[in-house]
């Protein structure tokens, strides 16, 4: 047998790479075409729009877009924002798959409260594509700050593209993210953005599969170390939104999170909702579960930003 020399190591992983790259744009391409089938939601004023961010490579800064949707109440404003940021999924094959993370219900939801609305596509997921700049490394030796770093900066990003909007209230805006785009929301606001004035943190965090150890994210420790650091430079309220049954993110573990946010002088609350469906994580993706959300969320928000009134059905109004 023909031994195996540097050179045929580093061209069957080049293979590997290949094919790697050709399945995941496979299924990129195969979410997208899902993905446009569907109607644009024009009740919503849905537009998609490439946000422009400065990336930092090898050789330098350098400008590139990420894709991201607008959602717009009637009239001209201007209206209060909320930034969405989706998550992450365990599998890397699967990034693609986030397309314009379009979670309807809930985007309808914050339109009706009278919020503008941007869901941004950070790099390396979905419409956007690319690399995963906010890969977190080993589970074993998990580099949480980095990843937050990457992942504000095209969450920051999307705020300043917003703020420029004629629609929009450059002075309250509102994070919000569930999962990895809880955590992005959170590394964001530690930036202490111009006119960011609360997060909303669903099931945040890094590091969670179900699958291989449930309830049980890779190293808790370096997560809370560096929540405590993104909290030591968080200016704005958070609310915590966990569920009892999250088989990413155990409440004792989220727990452990949220107390060194606060001892970092983190300033917010935490709910732990009860089990939901036969795991909590996504909770905030059911459209049912709006019901259960949306008042924590009202009230949290009422003293900072302005939210209007929306009728409940039925009543004639």
């Amino acid at each position: 047998m023909r031994p195996i020399t540097c050179r045929n190591q580093i061209h069957v992983r080049l293979i590997k790479l290949m094919i790697s790259g050709a399945l995941i744009t496979s299924v990129s391409c195969l979410a997208r075409a899902a993905e446009e089938s569907q109607p644009i939601a024009t009740d919503l004023h849905e537009t998609v729009v490439k946000v422009p961010m400065n990336e930092h490579g090898l050789f330098g800064d350098h400008e590139r877009d990420i894709v991201a949707t607008t959602y717009m109440p009637d009239g001209p404003g201007p209206f209060p924002l909320i930034v969405l940021s989706h998550g992450s999924p365990p599998d890397p094959r699967d990034r693609p798959k986030v397309g314009r993370y379009r979670e309807l219900p809930q985007i309808r939801t914050f339109v009706e409260l009278g919020f503008a609305v941007i869901v941004p596509i950070r790099r390396g997921y979905g419409a956007t594509g690319g690399t995963d700049e906010e890969d977190a490394g080993s589970c074993r030796h998990p580099d949480y700050a980095a990843a937050g770093k990457q992942a504000a900066l095209d969450v920051l990003a999307a705020v300043a593209y917003a703020q420029t909007l004629p629609q929009v209230d450059r002075d309250h805006v509102v994070l919000v993210g569930q999962s990895a785009g809880g955590f992005a929301s959170l590394a964001a606001a530690s930036y202490s953005p111009k006119g960011v004035v609360a997060v909303i943190n669903f099931s945040g965090g890094r590091g969670g599969n179900p699958s291989k150890h449930p309830g049980m994210p890779c190293d808790p420790q370096q997560m809370a170390n560096t929540i405590g650091q993104f909290a030591s430079t968080t200016r704005v309220p958070v609310l915590w939104h966990y569920v009892q049954n999250d088989m990413y993110f155990g409440p004792e573990v989220v727990a452990t999170w949220f107390a060194a946010f606060q001892a970092a002088g983190g300033q917010g609350q935490m709910i732990v909702e009860p089990p939901f469906g036969r795991n909590g994580h996504g909770m905030f993706a059911v459209a049912a579960s709006i019901p259960i959300w949306l008042p924590h969320f009202e009230q949290f928000l009422a003293p900072l930003v302005p939210i209007k009134q929306v009728p409940p059905p039925g009543n004639g109004l």
